[in-house]
């Protein structure tokens, strides 16, 4: 089973819903989840914003933070992450912003920040990986989508219910 098949399961059991907000992974994150059946009882949709107008303008996010934390930053990925998830509605939105391909005053060519947010707040993660655009792309998107896993897990295990079962 791969893991957007266990986060469909997890999904559906208990109800929750996801999107996500792509840039450097050009939404291969969405073309995965949506490969699984059924995945339209979870699956609310996603914004590709390549440009920074698109994270500004549609994902809300703020633009002093993307002028002073740079558009690959964490910052900027809990941001996407937290606006598409407003947008949409989601229990859970994933995020990534990075570099598929060149290098900036930051950060090298095959970086990316993963931001997933959920009812228990929102995480980020820096990953770097470099083999090549389309190589950088799927790592990024495999890393995104299990650490997206583990904070669904994880909100799961902390937050079961108490008390008596009927």
């Amino acid at each position: 089973m791969n893991v957007e098949q266990k986060i469909g399961i997890l999904l559906k059991k208990y109800g929750y819903t996801l999107s996500a907000a792509e840039s450097c992974t050009g939404g291969r994150i969405s073309h995965l989840i949506t490969t699984v059946s059924g995945s339209s009882a979870y699956y609310l949709g996603s914004v590709t914003s390549y440009a920074v107008s698109v994270k500004v303008n549609v994902l809300k996010v703020p633009a002093d933070v993307i002028a002073t934390a740079g558009v690959v930053s964490s910052e900027v990925a809990a941001a996407m992450a937290k606006g598409v998830r407003k947008l949409t509605g989601s229990t859970f939105a994933v995020a990534t912003t990075g570099l598929a391909e060149g290098g900036d005053e930051h950060y090298p060519e095959g970086t990316v920040w993963i931001g997933v947010c959920g009812p228990a707040g929102t995480s980020t993660l820096l990953y770097q990986y470099n083999n090549g655009r389309k190589a950088n792309i799927k790592r990024f998107t495999t890393v995104a989508l299990h650490f997206l896993l583990k904070n669904i897990e994880s909100y799961i295990n902390t937050n079961k219910p108490t008390g008596k079962t009927f």
